[in-house]
């Protein structure tokens, strides 16, 4: 009986306690102030050469390459964009050097801007290459935008001459960090 009453009278106390706890008032204003800045991820692009596709006679030859890049079609993804960094890695274990162009081209296929990597020929040992981050804001990041292509042009520097019995590859892998604000 005793242990009832006690019961009784604890909850009769924490339920006046409850009738005095701190409250404040609601500021749904908040939600005007919100603001996300996701960055994301992803792989930009890759290609692997093997020597015997780049056939040449020892002089400067081109291996040319193009390929769509559609990523600001989408007006959600174009407009909150404000930064872009491209990381870039080449490596070659074929005994030439040479040049990589990566074009930014717009739906006319204009070149509006030209990103180039020089490549060393591959001497024996490790021939990985990582290219400082290309950062795209302001001014470079609305060139970006209008970009609608990507291109890649593998010049072949002069040496001795590929063919198909050559061995090797040229490889290229790249990601970009894409850095959104959304308010």
């Amino acid at each position: 009986m005793r242990s009832n009453s006690l019961s009784k009278i604890s909850s009769i106390l924490f339920s006046i306690f409850l009738l005095f706890s701190c409250s404040s008032d609601l500021n749904f204003d908040q939600v005007n102030d919100f603001k996300i800045e996701p960055v994301f991820v992803a792989n930009l692009a890759y290609f692997n050469i093997p020597a015997n596709r780049l056939i040449d006679d020892g002089g400067t030859n081109v291996y040319p390459d193009v390929r769509d890049f559609d990523v600001f079609k989408d007006s959600f993804f174009n407009e909150r964009l404000k930064r872009a960094d491209f990381d870039f890695e080449i490596e070659n274990n074929i005994n030439r050097a040479f040049l990589v162009n990566m074009l930014l081209l717009n739906e006319e296929n204009k070149v509006l801007q030209t990103i180039s990597f020089a490549v060393p020929a591959y001497n024996g040992t490790s021939n990985v290459i990582k290219y400082p981050t290309e950062v795209f804001e302001n001014t470079r990041l609305d060139l970006l935008k209008q970009t609608q292509r990507i291109g890649f042009v593998v010049i072949i520097a002069a040496g001795p001459p590929l063919n198909n019995q050559s061995e090797g590859n040229l490889r290229l892998r790249s990601s970009a960090t894409a850095y959104l604000v959304i308010e």
